[in-house]
């Protein structure tokens, strides 16, 4: 079978340049005579991949010099946890907006170490919009503010940051990281698991500013704690090396194509030509405050489960696959991440059209 498009949420599709490049490298790296995967991180072969990848990122993302870039084990659903028990370090309060399920998770738990501030939460209505709150609401002197700035699920981004002052920023990009222009000095603390815009499971990004690190409870655990892994260059023990290796050859492509500016306009472009669609649709709707609009995951239904099930059938036997919606909410979502071609996204909009013709 030909490669198809794949519209997963996460593990999501790779670029394919990325992936014959590591077919090419995997049993010989660079004249190494062995794999990625077979050789020690404390080599100087895997020294110069996890470096270049660091380099990379900090270049792609103009990361200041002031922060940390690390690579982490145990996904975002980790840094739920290692963000509280090492950023509470005065009030051991931290102000939270509830645009999802990940990002109520995060709140959760957070509040087994400390004060869990919710400001806002669009729950009430299936997280379809980003909650407008009033700077009088956040906590002056809360440890971190805490957002999740595009949320995979439910189809919405954050399109303007909250001005948090003196209190550090903290993002849960997991889901958009590389996928926009960011200013990364906007936030004390960025975090991504890899498997949606930078490579396969396994390995999570961390940008942390450097005042946020060695401050952690007494209670963290070594591997949970920011300056462990600052201190050692993200090599306190053995690192998701293969993962790491993807991300590397992930960033070039970025890179190659024109960097973070250049994939945007590209990403713009592929969720226009789908939200045009679905906006002019007699049949297909999207749920999501256009103001909030995700560029990455696009969520629609038809109104009808049967039919629901119906398109998603048509869609696999023609080679897009994982269109699905999240089980929580059901209808369809068409994650469209950078590797995503904009060819796939068209093939998508003319099924659709077929679709909504034979089913009026």
């Amino acid at each position: 079978m030909d490669r198809v498009y794949n519209f997963s949420a996460g593990p999501s599709m790779l670029p394919l340049e990325v992936l014959e490049t590591a077919a090419s490298e995997m049993t010989n790296y660079k004249g190494s005579g062995m794999s990625v995967m077979e050789m020690s991180h404390r080599s100087k072969e895997f020294d110069g991949i996890i470096k270049d990848a660091e380099n990379l990122l900090r270049e792609l993302m103009s990361i200041p010099e002031n922060y940390k870039v690390l690579f982490l084990q145990g996904g975002a659903s980790t840094q739920f946890a290692m963000v509280p028990l090492n950023l509470f370090r005065n009030s051991k309060k931290a102000d939270f907006i509830i645009t999802g399920s990940w990002a109520e998770k995060a709140a959760q738990e957070a509040a087994r170490y400390g004060t869990a501030n919710i400001l806002a939460s669009s729950k009430a209505d299936v997280f379809s919009y980003i909650p407008k709150v009033d700077k009088s609401k956040y906590s002056p002197d809360a440890d971190y503010f805490y957002i999740t700035t595009n949320n995979t699920i439910y189809g919405t981004r954050y399109t303007t940051l909250p001005e948090t002052g003196n209190v550090p920023l903290v993002g849960d990009m997991s889901s958009n990281i590389l996928s926009q222009v960011y200013d990364v000095s906007k936030f004390g603390l960025i975090f991504a698991g890899a498997q949606k815009n930078i490579g396969p499971a396994g390995v999570t990004v961390a940008i942390i500013r450097d005042d946020l690190i060695g401050h952690a409870m007494d209670i963290t655990p070594t591997m949970l704690n920011y300056k462990t892994h600052a201190e050692n260059d993200s090599l306190y023990n053995t690192p998701p090396t293969f993962a790491i290796y993807i991300a590397k050859l992930t960033f070039e492509w970025v890179k190659k194509l024109g960097g973070v500016a250049a994939i945007q306009k590209m990403n713009e472009e592929k969720a226009a030509l789908l939200y045009d669609y679905i906006d002019n649709s007699s049949l297909f709707k999207n749920p999501v405050a256009k103001e909030d609009r995700s560029l990455m995951n696009i969520t629609f239904v038809t109104g009808s489960e049967e039919l629901d099930k119906k398109f998603i059938a048509e869609a696999k036997q023609q080679g897009l696959v994982a269109l699905g919606g999240h089980r929580s909410v059901g209808g369809m979502r068409a994650s469209i991440y950078n590797a995503m071609p904009i060819e796939g996204v068209q093939k998508l909009v003319n099924l659709m059209k077929k679709f909504e013709m034979e089913n009026k």
